[in-house]
C-alpha cells in the first residue's frame, strides 16, 4: 500500500470512528449526542409522513413560519448557524429533502418522477400543513432553492415570500451550458449518468468524494463535527442513489415541468443572494435571469462562494431579516 493510499484509508477510519450515531426522538424530546439537534438549541425533532415519503426535520422559535431547505450534498444541518438566530423572530422549520439526511429514500418512479422538484416541493408543503402552517415563507439554498422555486409555481397560495441562494433556474442552466459551467458543475453531468455508474464510483470513495465538495471549507466554515454528520448521512443505504436521482430528475422530468410553466411567473416577492466568488456571478446576470421568471425581484452578491449559509451566516441573516421584515 503506497503512502497516499494509507493516509486516505486512515482518514476514512478516523471519520467513521468519530461519527456519532443519530438517536431518533419524538417531537418535543431532546437527544444528547445527536449532532444535528445539538446544533439547534431549543429546537424539536420531527418525522412527518407525506404521500410517499417521510420527512425529517427540526422546528423551533415563534412567530411567522419560515421553511429552510438545504442543498447538495448537505442536510438541514447546514442551517445551524442561521436557524437559532432566525428563530428569535420566526417559527423556523428546517427539513431534510426526500432522499437526503434522515428523510426516507422513495422509489425512483417513472422518468425519475420520485425525485422531481414537484414531488419534493409537495413533501414540504405537506410538512408545513401538518405543522399547522397553510402559508409560510421559504429560503432555499442550492437544490433546496430549486425545490422552493417549483413550490412557488405549484403552490402560490402557500408561499408568501421566497429567497433563493446561489442558483439560477434549472432550465436556464441546461439551455445555456458553457465550458465554464460544465467545468465548475461537472457533477451535474456525472450524477445523471445511468445507475449504477456514479453510485458505484462514489460509494467506493465516499469520504474522499464528499471532502472534495467542501474543499477550502473544512474546518474554517464546516467543522469536523458537522462534516462527520454530513458523511454519516451520505453513507446511509440508498442515499447516494437518491441524490443521483435528484440530479437525473433535473435533467429530465423537471425540464418538462419548467418548460410547461414558461408563461407562469413567481407571484410572491423574491430575494436572490449569490456568492461573488462562486459560479453564478461570472456566468450569469443573476437578477436579470430571475426577472424573467418573477415580477418582484431584489438581491445582491455576497463576498463568499457557494456555501453562503455556512461561510457568511451573519451577512445572510441580515439580508433575510431585511427582506422578510
Amino acid at each position: 500500500m503506497d503512502r497516499r493510499t494509507l493516509i486516505l484509508r486512515s482518514l476514512q477510519l478516523m471519520t467513521v470512528a468519530g461519527t456519532p450515531a443519530l438517536a431518533r426522538t419524538k417531537m418535543g424530546e431532546s437527544s444528547l449526542g445527536s449532532p444535528p439537534l445539538s446544533l439547534f438549541p431549543g429546537f424539536q425533532r420531527f418525522d412527518i409522513t407525506t404521500d410517499c415519503a417521510t420527512i425529517h426535520g427540526v422546528k423551533g422559535g415563534s412567530g411567522p413560519p419560515l421553511l429552510l431547505l438545504h442543498g447538495f450534498p448537505q442536510t438541514h444541518a447546514e442551517w445551524h448557524r442561521l436557524a437559532p438566530e432566525l428563530a428569535r423572530k420566526f417559527t423556523v422549520v428546517a427539513t431534510d429533502l426526500r432522499g437526503y439526511g434522515d428523510s426516507s429514500k422513495p422509489v425512483d418512479g417513472s422518468n425519475h418522477e420520485g425525485y422531481s422538484k414537484r414531488s419534493m416541493a409537495r413533501d414540504q408543503v405537506t410538512v408545513m400543513e401538518k405543522l399547522g402552517f397553510a402559508r409560510f415563507a421559504v429560503v432555499g439554498h442550492d437544490r433546496g432553492g430549486r425545490v422552493a422555486h417549483r413550490m412557488a409555481l405549484d403552490h402560490p397560495g402557500a408561499v408568501t415570500q421566497l429567497a433563493v441562494i446561489d442558483i439560477v433556474p434549472t432550465l436556464k442552466l441546461y439551455t445555456t451550458v458553457t465550458r465554464e459551467f460544465a467545468t465548475y458543475y461537472y457533477h451535474w453531468f456525472f450524477l445523471i449518468q445511468p445507475s449504477p455508474l456514479p453510485e458505484t464510483l462514489i460509494t467506493h470513495s465516499a469520504d474522499f468524494y464528499l471532502r472534495s465538495f467542501f474543499r477550502g471549507m473544512i474546518p474554517q466554515s464546516i467543522s469536523e463535527q458537522l462534516y462527520a454528520e454530513y458523511l454519516r448521512c451520505f453513507r446511509q443505504p440508498g442515499a447516494i442513489h437518491a441524490m443521483c436521482e435528484d440530479y437525473r430528475a433535473s435533467a429530465s422530468i423537471d425540464l418538462e415541468h419548467d418548460g410547461a410553466d414558461l408563461d407562469t411567473r413567481i407571484r410572491c416577492p423574491l430575494l436572490v443572494l449569490w456568492g461573488a466568488k462562486g459560479a453564478m456571478e461570472p456566468l450569469y446576470d443573476v437578477l436579470a435571469t430571475w426577472r424573467e421568471r418573477a415580477s418582484d425581484v431584489r438581491g445582491k452578491s455576497l463576498a463568499g462562494g457557494h456555501w453562503l449559509p455556512e461561510q457568511l451566516p451573519e451577512e445572510v441573516k441580515a439580508e433575510l431579516l431585511a427582506f422578510f421584515a
